[in-house]
């Protein structure tokens, strides 16, 4: 059913369902892709594996010339213009920060460790991760190819790997998601006030029913 069709209720009930399966541990940084096909796929694949945070290095212009207005709404998407100091923020916060790229030494998605907070940032289309993202990395994350073709659309990529990660972390967690009680309430209020008609259908309702 689509979810702009289901009942107040119903909608309610749904958003609290996701939110229960959000993970706070696996972050999503995006380096300036310039086609916005590419970000909104992103940003689609994030909010679908259950991410709740997405970084966007890039200056502001870019992003509100590309942005994906859709899932964006129930993502909390951050703009930052240095990749030095999101990094060492993350890092303080306790995660360790892995590059989407192509090198002898690597990872594939299946092995990229998850015992702690990974965040797992994709470069641009044509020239991939910068190269101060390659000296800041813990490690780097390449997607095994057996075909002719030797390199993925970098929102595909995108997905082969978040796909992998998100559940790989969630089965190490034993559990669903892993925003605390807190986070999931604030959200929560947030996403219901971004739905006026939403929150105006529930204010009713409540009000029949006392």
């Amino acid at each position: 059913m689509n979810e702009n069709k289901k009942n107040p209720v119903q909608r309610f009930e749904r958003m609290k369902e996701v939110i229960e399966q959000r993970l706070d541990s696996v972050v999503l940084i995006v380096e300036a892709t310039y086609m916005r096909h590419n970000l909104s796929a992103m940003f689609r694949t994030a909010e679908s594996f259950g991410l709740q945070n997405v970084y966007f290095v890039c200056s502001k212009n870019i992003y509100k010339s590309s942005a994906s207005r859709g899932s964006e709404r129930w993502l909390n998407v951050e703009i930052v213009d240095s990749i030095d100091d999101l990094v060492t923020k993350l890092k303080k916060e306790g995660y360790s920060f892995f590059i989407a790229d192509f090198a002898e030494e690597s990872f594939v998605p299946n092995t990229v460790p998850i015992e702690k907070p990974i965040a797992i940032c994709m470069g641009t289309e044509l020239t991939g991760v910068s190269k101060r993202a390659k000296e800041l990395a813990d490690g780097v994350i390449q997607i095994p190819m057996r075909g002719f073709t030797q390199s993925l659309n970098v929102s595909v990529a995108c997905a082969c790997i978040l796909q992998s990660v998100t559940e790989r972390r969630r089965a190490f967690l034993g559990r669903k998601g892993d925003l605390s009680i807190e986070k999931q309430k604030t959200l929560l209020e947030g996403w219901i006030d971004r739905e006026e008609t939403l929150k105006k259908q529930l204010n009713s309702i409540l009000k029949n029913t006392k």
